[in-house]
């Protein structure tokens, strides 16, 4: 009887290290899924809410800085006067990117909306600066197709609300020689490498614009990456930079230029 209670006793001291070995090896599992979930969270914290503040400061700043420089009134022009001011002036696209080029005004985004139109759709420009041209397009007011790239829920969010576009809504291009008033026809869900949408018109391969178009690209769904959404414009008017903004912007062109 001693001896079965001593060789008991033994196994027990044996299997001692075992269970303090797995059970040793589950909290150290617990607490490397828990430390993974924390560095998850921040990580989508940083992403959604972080790069957020840090886009809209410098857009905000970059849009200031235009309409600082910017030569022209800030108050519409006399309703008698006659508005047809001829073609468009389409100004030259810029030789670098980075370079902010104009504002866009979207009313339906807000009456405060108003983001920096930049040279390049690479990371370092629409991850910071807002609204990039893609170079293969044509410039504000140009025949063809003038497309641009923004993030939607990132980045300053420039298009979050791009779905919520309804045709006959207007979208306003600022540029130093004057504004561009497009009218919104449609939008269109694509795959990522859909790059026909970038043709000068739009999704028709070897025909010949006649019109101009403005076309908006951003990621589909809101909080995800597997498709694209376009948002198709085209030019309704265009006014110099001497006749003042349209009366939708004009608050807010002067706002912008207040800093």
């Amino acid at each position: 009887m001693h001896n079965q209670r001593r060789r008991a006793a033994q196994r027990r001291r044996k299997q001692r290290p075992k269970q303090g070995f797995f059970r040793t090896l589950i909290q150290v599992l617990g607490e490397l899924l828990i430390t993974c979930g924390v560095i998850l969270l921040l990580f989508v914290v940083w992403e959604l809410w972080w790069t957020n503040i840090e886009a809209n400061s410098a857009q905000q700043a970059a849009v200031s800085q235009f309409a600082q420089d910017f030569q022209g009134p800030v108050t519409p022009q006399n309703p008698d006067v006659p508005t047809d001011f001829g073609p468009p002036v389409v100004m030259d696209a810029p030789e670098t990117p980075n370079t902010v080029f104009g504002v866009a005004y979207v009313p339906r985004f807000g009456a405060t909306y108003s983001r920096p139109l930049v040279e390049g759709v690479a990371p370092a420009q629409l991850d910071t600066l807002g609204l990039g041209r893609y170079d293969s397009s044509t410039m504000p007011g140009g025949i063809g197709n003038f497309a641009v790239a923004g993030h939607r829920q990132t980045h300053g969010a420039v298009l979050d609300a791009i779905h919520t576009l309804v045709p006959g809504d207007k979208i306003y291009i600022q540029t130093k020689d004057g504004y561009y008033t497009y009218v919104f026809r449609n939008n269109q869900i694509v795959l990522p490498n859909d790059g026909d949408v970038l043709l000068p018109v739009p999704t028709q391969a070897n025909v010949t614009p006649t019109e101009s178009f403005l076309t908006m690209t951003s990621c589909n769904p809101r909080f995800g990456s597997e498709e694209r959404i376009i948002a198709y414009s085209v030019l309704e008017s265009w006014q110099p930079a001497s006749a003042g903004p349209p009366a939708a912007i004009a608050d807010q062109v002067a706002a912008n230029q207040k800093g």
